[in-house]
């Protein structure tokens, strides 16, 4: 992916030196609900070990209840001009503004960008504490993306998904979950939750993130149309990292069963299938999901 000499976004908040945002502990998002591309295998592991649901482990998905109260922050600080992951990640974020605006207005609406916050640790936000330990995340109470750099090491070393593009992916799916909320898909999930059981909120946060999926392919299918930034073999990293963070993958790398009703972000081949559906059409019509009988 040839991306340096590109735009970059303004939405890049630099939280990184601020020993951990003050969250303490080791919470996890309550009262609000964040929405993750999927978590770091240790965290999964975790769960798995003790009977736990990985969603519930992590706080993905809080079933209801008030926002938690925000901590207050110093001034948000853009990253340095000279941090080339930063550049990156303010990179991709620009080209997501730009796509999705397109796309926004050419369907008749606008689209409001989200900030994208880089932390270490832990931070607060409108869902709670949000750790590292979670992976990359988007908070609908403050319509942020966040995430720990960190994460890209474990993406390569620990879950074997190397690749420029497969970083990529990583933030075009929180955006995705950015625009389910900004089309008002987050907001009527959220009102029938409470109403499901485990087992059904489980299917459902699976739809949630596999349209997320589906999304990002959608903005890599505009993006490439529009800057022809791709290389050979990108597409193939990104639909690997979509592989090796599969529900079914992690819990066999975990040396656990399969269980599919334990299921939050799709298996592996429904994330490569939901990616390249996005990616080949380009249409946001053909992300839906939720109509789909088959996933």
């Amino acid at each position: 992916m040839r991306w340096e000499g590109n735009e970059q976004s303004d939405n890049v908040e630099d939280r990184r030196d601020d020993g951990g945002g003050g969250g303490g502990g080791f919470g996890f998002p309550v009262g609000g609900r964040s929405i993750g591309i999927g978590t770091v295998a240790v965290a999964l592991i975790a769960g798995w070990i003790f009977g736990i649901n990985p969603l519930t482990v992590l706080g993905l998905l809080s079933g209801g209840g008030p926002p938690a109260q925000v901590q207050q922050q110093g001034p948000a600080h853009k990253p340095p001009a000279d941090d080339r992951e930063a550049a990156f990640v303010s990179t991709v974020l620009k080209n997501t503004e730009v796509v999705w605006s397109d796309i926004f207005r050419q369907n008749g609406g606008t689209y409001a960008p989200p900030k994208l916050v880089l932390f270490r640790g832990a931070t607060p936000t409108a869902c709670g504490t949000g750790q590292s330990a979670m992976g990359p995340f988007y908070c609908p109470g403050d319509k942020k993306v966040y995430i720990d750099l960190g994460f890209y090491d474990t993406l390569r070393n620990q879950l074997g998904a190397p690749g420029v593009f497969a970083q990529a992916y990583v933030i075009a799916h929180e955006i995705g979950h950015h625009v389910q909320d900004e089309l008002g898909i987050t907001g009527k999930l959220d009102q029938m939750r409470g109403r499901l059981s485990q087992t059904q909120n489980n299917a459902v946060s699976v739809r949630v993130e596999l349209q997320a999926d589906c999304f990002a392919g959608v903005w890599a299918h505009h993006s490439q149309e529009s800057k022809q930034w791709l290389d050979p073999g990108d597409i193939e990293s990104a639909m690997n990292a979509a592989q090796k963070i599969g529900d079914d993958a992690l819990q066999r790398s975990a040396g656990r069963a399969v269980v599919p009703d334990s299921f939050t972000h799709g298996t592996s081949a429904q994330r490569q299938r939901w990616f390249s559906t996005g990616f080949k059409s380009g249409d946001l019509r053909d992300c839906d999901t939720f109509a789909a009988r088959g996933l």
